[in-house]
């Protein structure tokens, strides 16, 4: 393992280099799927982060910190989910002043459907992250 704080090698940079090109092929990848439904890669994003968080949580302050993006800017992305019928608000119980975000039926069935897709193409790529990631621990 490379002392922390130790000069790079050529075989560190190339790693990276690998390492960059693979996350910005799954990030084309995720983007494509997205848009074959019909969403953008932050509103894929969104409907995540509020599928993926604890009953108390989807908040559009916690959908900002997740996208990190400021509230005002995720306020907008919330409203064009609602309009298509993605997304709802309810006031919370336990504070009125907060509305918790939920998916639709239709918005779990899209989110399903993707999260199917990136899971597979997360499996398919895993070996060359190991290995890219083992380079860099060296």
């Amino acid at each position: 393992m490379t002392e922390k704080g130790a000069p790079l090698t050529d075989a560190d940079y190339a790693a990276l280099a690998s390492f960059r090109h693979a996350i910005r092929e799954f990030l084309g990848f995720s983007e494509a799927r997205a848009a074959d439904v019909g969403l953008t890669p932050q509103q894929h994003q969104a409907l995540l982060a509020i599928r993926g968080s604890e009953a108390d949580q989807p908040t559009i302050g916690y959908v900002a910190e997740r996208l990190v993006l400021k509230p005002h800017s995720v306020t907008g992305l919330i409203d064009r989910l609602e309009s298509m019928e993605l997304v709802t608000r309810h006031v919370a119980e336990d504070d009125r002043r907060r509305a918790l975000l939920q998916l639709t039926p239709r918005a779990h069935d899209l989110l399903a459907a993707l999260s199917m897709a990136h899971r597979e193409e997360i499996r398919r790529i895993r070996p060359l992250l190991s290995d890219i990631l083992h380079h860099l621990d060296e």
